[in-house]
């Protein structure tokens, strides 16, 4: 007979379990068709063949964003498949085999030098404002007191040759850093090459960029507007010095042993 004692009739542990359980399935649920709004369908390796998206159930509707500072909107997942074609051929016909580049392995996007297609906005700091900028464009930035100033210096390629001379400086203004130095090369090319893979030699006024040899700098990939770069832009010139660790010259591809 019911004597009115609601909690006394409910196992409120029991409830508080399997409402957590509830929970957590429909948080995976929403998780896995959250995460399939990039990198699918998935393809087959070796054929290209696409294997769906799983059913309409595995998938979420598109969701389209809007971005910051009036730059549009972008919508995920993408519809279709993205048109690339990878300059290589497979070593051996088995998936997860590597490809050996077939053109100018620092510029085709390929394995260490591979890019991916970025905004061609450049990036920009909490203000709206360039985040990336020439150094002559910041008055605010300045060399550190007692810091080697590397602008003047000779820069040497892996191979210790003159690559060129250090024109510019290009900083982070949302982290007060040096990102680019901009070397002027003998044809006249301005390249931009990653602070992180320099070493300044402050005595002798030189910097090392040991990525890629000297006369691979003026292949560099060019900034399309003067004083600013795009996303995309530095994904480019990140590969192209990347990828130099390993295709700058024939004895880096070749095993150690």
């Amino acid at each position: 007979m019911f004597n009115g004692n609601i909690v006394g009739n409910i196992d409120v542990a029991s409830i508080a379990f399997w409402a957590f359980v509830l929970f957590f399935i429909g948080l995976i649920y929403y998780l896995r068709r959250e995460d399939r709004r990039e990198g699918f369908p998935l393809e087959d390796d070796l054929t290209g063949r696409s294997l769906g998206m799983g059913g309409p159930l595995l998938h979420a509707a598109p969701k389209t964003f809007k971005l910051p500072f009036g730059r549009g909107t972008v919508s995920t997942p993408t519809i279709g498949k993205e048109p690339f074609e990878i300059a290589g051929r497979r070593v051996s016909p088995f998936p997860g085999a590597p490809y050996v580049p077939t053109g100018n392995p620092l510029t085709d996007c390929i394995g260490p030098a591979a890019y991916a297609e970025r905004s061609r906005l450049p990036d920009i700091d909490a203000f709206g404002n360039n985040r990336i900028v020439p150094m002559a464009l910041e008055p605010s930035f300045s060399i550190a007191r007692g810091d080697p100033d590397p602008r003047g210096m000779t820069v040497i390629g892996a191979d210790g040759a003159v690559a060129g001379t250090v024109a510019e400086i290009w900083v982070d203004r949302s982290e007060h850093q040096v990102r680019y130095l901009e070397v002027v090369t003998a044809e006249g090319v301005h390249a931009l090459a990653p602070m992180m893979m320099a070493k300044i030699r402050k005595s002798a006024r030189q910097i090392v960029v040991d990525a890629i040899n000297a006369a691979q700098f003026s292949g560099c990939p060019q900034v399309e507007t003067p004083g600013q770069i795009s996303r995309y832009e530095e994904d480019k010139i990140s590969g192209y010095f990347g990828g130099g660790y390993l295709y700058a010259n024939r004895a880096r591809q070749e095993p150690l042993i």
